[in-house]
């Protein structure tokens, strides 16, 4: 595979790789400069339903497959995940615009997953009940059907795969959508699974208008399983299409992260930790520690010491030697950030770093640090998903907690704190899916990673994963 992005690309419906031809394209921009870099076929209706029926056809032949035959073409792809890393990584920053050795780790940390779920098929077991002579009453797990998953533009192949490597570990087909913006990476993954021997039909990948492409495969008798990452808004929509079939759905719908921080904290481990992740993918992460409540006797520290590392990060394009952070990925997102820094800014918060966007082409927006941030401002309600950092100070531990409570999100949460009791009770009372302390560790892989409340439902990774792929089947017998 070529360094270079190709200046057109594919999709990949039953065996086949379908070039642009008379269809309707996709531009691909490079965040980094704002220029055109390839041509994306979209899938019109009759693309979709070659989709339907190649992964209608495939799947009872992929069910059928011995485990263990699955196992190793998973564990293939793994391995030729991790050979063509480098060649995948350039790809993704051409598109997405994270610093190379972010893409290049993504994309590695990425081939683990399947490794994970092969694995993990081997062991879900079901369970023999205890009946009286004569009779036999067991449960087993099978898997749902076909699949259509949806994934976001901010991590190309580390949210597909979540997607990818559970529902072909447990024997079902799938018609992948990843983002327009970034396709070229998700479309190497899927040829990963090519090359290691996954057979016709059973993993496509498509792009299109969303809209379009996403009430094309509900709708469809073919599909029993949605799997979507994305916002709020989109996922409601979907699970209202999803009801009109009774088809079964995970939805992880972003976060907007509290992070608490005690005055017993390990202060500078502390800072040295939420500094960097906040600006890792320019703020682009579900669960990027956003909302920072510090209580109120090292508040002043924290908000001059935050902002002198977060002055230190390094912006640019994702390929120069040294940077940190590269652009926003798309278009809109600068200007979107910047609107709701300046909201904040005119209720009062003060403005210790950044706060604006860089003048050029790209749509690079600078780390930014808002301090004494009201609640009212809309940055405190709503996810920035960008290089912000919105702080507030806070005095009793139930304070804490009741703000970081306190949005109908809850996706991730963080706190840092030396106190035992402290830790117990903070881990118990966060009304989030995932709960970090002392670490900002939420999706390790053999761990449950989703959401509560408006941030979504259902588990990705670990068995958890694996199962929401799966029906539960009981079998009595005479």
């Amino acid at each position: 595979m070529s360094n270079a992005y190709p200046s057109s690309l594919q999709l990949h419906i039953d065996g086949e790789w379908i070039d642009v031809g008379d269809r309707d394209v996709h531009q691909v921009i490079n965040p980094a400069t704002g220029q055109a870099i390839s041509d994306l076929p979209k899938a019109n209706n009759a693309d979709l339903d070659r989709a339907l029926d190649a992964a209608g056809r495939a799947f009872p032949l992929w069910r059928d497959t011995p485990v263990g035959e699955r196992a190793a073409i998973l564990h293939k792809a793994a391995d030729l995940l991790r050979e063509r890393a480098p060649e995948i990584g350039r790809l993704m920053t051409a598109e997405q615009g994270k610093p190379l050795a972010q893409a290049i780790g993504e994309v590695t940390a990425s081939a683990t997953h399947f490794d994970i779920m092969a694995e993990e098929a081997k062991r879900c077991y079901g369970r023999v009940l205890v009946r009286p002579k004569g009779m036999n009453s067991f449960v087993k797990y099978q898997p749902v059907g076909p699949v259509a998953a949806f994934s976001p533009w901010n991590f190309p192949v580390f949210t597909p795969i979540r997607k990818l490597a559970p529902a072909l570990a447990a024997g079902c087909s799938i018609i992948l959508k990843p983002a327009e913006e970034t396709p070229a990476s998700p479309i190497e993954m899927i040829r990963c699974l090519i090359d290691a021997g996954l057979p016709s039909g059973v993993a496509q990948v498509i792009f299109g208008d969303p809209a379009q492409v996403s009430s094309h495969l509900i709708a469809s008798d073919v599909i029993r399983k949605i799997s979507f990452t994305g916002s709020v808004p989109v996922g409601k929509h979907l699970m209202k299409l999803a009801a009109e079939g009774m088809k079964r759905t995970t939805m992880e719908l972003g976060g907007h992260a509290p992070v608490l921080v005690f005055d017993d904290c390990d202060l500078e481990k502390t800072l040295d930790l939420t500094a960097a992740q906040k600006f890792r993918n320019a703020g682009q992460v579900c669960v990027s520690p956003t909302r920072f409540y510090v209580q109120s006797g090292i508040y002043d520290r924290f908000v001059d010491e935050f902002s002198k590392r977060a002055a230190k990060v390094a912006v640019g394009d994702g390929f120069a030697d040294g940077t940190e952070m590269g652009p926003l990925a798309i278009p809109r997102r600068p200007s979107a950030v910047g609107a709701m820094a300046e909201d904040a800014k005119a209720k009062g918060a003060q403005v210790r770093l950044g706060g604006e966007r860089q003048d050029g082409n790209g749509f690079f927006y600078n780390p930014t640090v808002l301090a004494d941030v009201p609640l009212q401002a809309d940055i405190m309600n709503d996810e920035p998903f960008g290089p912000v950092a919105v702080m507030r100070p806070f005095d009793t531990l139930d304070e804490a907690i009741e703000q970081a409570n306190r949005l109908p999100l809850g996706l991730a949460a963080y706190a840092f704190t030396e106190n035992l009791r402290t830790a117990n009770i903070v881990g118990d009372a966060i009304e989030a899916g995932m709960v970090a302390i002392n670490n900002l560790t939420v999706s390790p892989g053999d761990a449950p990673f989703g959401g509560v409340k408006e941030s979504g439902h259902g588990s990705e990774d670990g068995p958890d994963g694996l199962k929401a792929y799966m029906v539960t089947k009981a079998i009595h017998q005479s």
